[in-house]
């Protein structure tokens, strides 16, 4: 590592020590997984806060709630068990622009992998390569296989809740969820045992890219895949065996800080300013 890296590495340590604890996750979506001791309920609630982390946080803590409400104690029984009445049942939830019928779109896809595989983990661990450079082979093989059991049109809701790489979306939500279960620390479950968290992307949004883009870690104008995976690289320079280690601690500064890009007072007190007027 350069001089540059060194003082970034340091920096981001200090934020690891400072964010990554249980007690900070709420409002991240990741608090829902922990709402379940069951690892069979805490992988689907994990699957089902990912798909809905988009958009102001207090509606998608108010939404969570009120879905996984509608699953009386078990989200993975309430799947696995999923019919037209439980259809119904859901007709009136809404968050944002996702519908009732788009999550149960949704459900009866994860229904299908529970029944065929037993877990979300084991159906994607059938596209998954140790030899691949990353996650994203096996996260495209996994939206594909998904999506083709639908067995018929794929709406427009449905698509967006299981976006596919090839596509050139950044993934987010599907990255996100990868971390949560990937990965074992403090604030990850690391429910998966199979994959290698070296293989992560960087779950990287609006607000992660531009924090990322201010510390120089990249310079496209755009959030994409591409963006995620250049982003990605950057922290492997640091961390090669796990390089989304730093994803929560970052995150935290946008969420607890309200860091908007501008310079501001509260900056004074920032790990981060240093770095940030370098590239600014």
């Amino acid at each position: 590592m350069d001089n540059k890296q060194t003082r970034l590495k340091t920096i981001l340590e200090k934020l690891y020590a400072r964010y990554n604890h249980r007690h900070l996750i709420k409002p991240d979506p990741l608090q829902f997984v922990y709402k379940y001791s069951n690892n069979a309920d805490m992988e689907i609630a994990g699957f089902l806060a990912a798909a809905l982390a988009y958009g102001r946080v207090q509606q998608i803590e108010k939404s969570l709630t009120d879905l996984l409400a509608r699953m009386n104690g078990s989200p993975y029984s309430f799947i696995l068990h999923f019919d037209n009445k439980k259809r119904r049942g859901l007709k009136s939830f809404k968050h944002r622009f996702t519908t009732g019928d788009d999550i149960s779109d949704l459900l009866m896809l994860l229904k299908k992998v529970l029944i065929r595989c037993g877990s979300i983990e084991k159906s994607f661990i059938q596209g998954y390569s140790k030899k691949d450079k990353n996650i994203i082979p096996a996260l495209s093989k996994f939206c594909g296989s998904l999506l083709a059991m639908s067995g018929r049109r794929i709406t427009k809701g449905l698509a967006y809740l299981l976006p596919r790489p090839e596509s050139g979306s950044a993934c987010k939500r599907l990255n996100l969820f990868l971390r949560w279960m990937v990965r074992k620390d403090s604030v990850d479950a690391g429910l998966w045992k199979a994959i290698d968290k070296a293989k992560l992307i960087v779950p990287v949004d609006v607000h992660m890219g531009r924090l990322c883009r201010i510390l120089g870690l990249y310079k496209q104008k755009t959030v994409s895949l591409s963006a995620a995976v250049q982003i990605t690289e950057s922290f492997a320079a640091l961390e090669p065996a796990d390089p989304v280690k730093y994803d929560f601690a970052l995150s935290r500064v946008g969420i607890i800080e309200n860091c908007t890009g501008k310079r501001r007072n509260e900056c004074k007190s920032c790990e981060l300013s240093e770095l940030c007027e370098i590239n600014r």
